[in-house]
């Protein structure tokens, strides 16, 4: 229910919350580790960083980091930048008039599905990815 881009970035981001908080790691280290091309991980790491979701410090021994502690940063933090899944509050048939007060034939069912996956994406946090209580693989 997520791109692909967002599992790449969840993945890298609980690679960093196992990592000590004050130690970088490179674009091409994390690309390795969670196999993603580098070049693409590098924009995609920059991108998180300029949402406040990595630091980046340039030269040698430089690299990423979190910004914050792997259980402040959740999986919605992370996804919705990217995905924007805050958008899902449309109508899942494309209705434009779709609402409560004039609901679609999957409304309820929708609305139901919605909240428990934002819910989900936000009650998991990076140190949950880093433990493996939750996988992404």
């Amino acid at each position: 229910m997520i791109s692909k881009t967002s599992v790449n970035a969840a993945k890298a981001l609980a690679l960093l919350a196992g990592m000590p908080p004050h130690e970088y790691a490179g674009a091409g280290f994390i690309a390795r580790e969670i196999g993603a091309p580098q070049n693409y991980l590098g924009k995609l790491l920059k991108t998180l960083a300029s949402e406040g979701l990595l630091e980046s410090q340039k030269g040698y021994g430089g690299g990423f980091r979190l910004a914050r502690s792997p259980e402040k940063i959740t999986l919605y933090d992370v996804v919705e930048p990217l995905d924007k899944v805050s958008r899902w509050g449309g109508c899942f048939l494309g209705g434009g008039r779709c609402s409560e007060s004039n609901p679609c034939a999957v409304h309820d069912r929708w609305k139901t599905i919605r909240e428990q996956y934002l819910g989900f994406l936000r009650e998991t946090t990076m140190a949950d990815l880093a433990s493996k209580r939750v996988s992404l693989t």
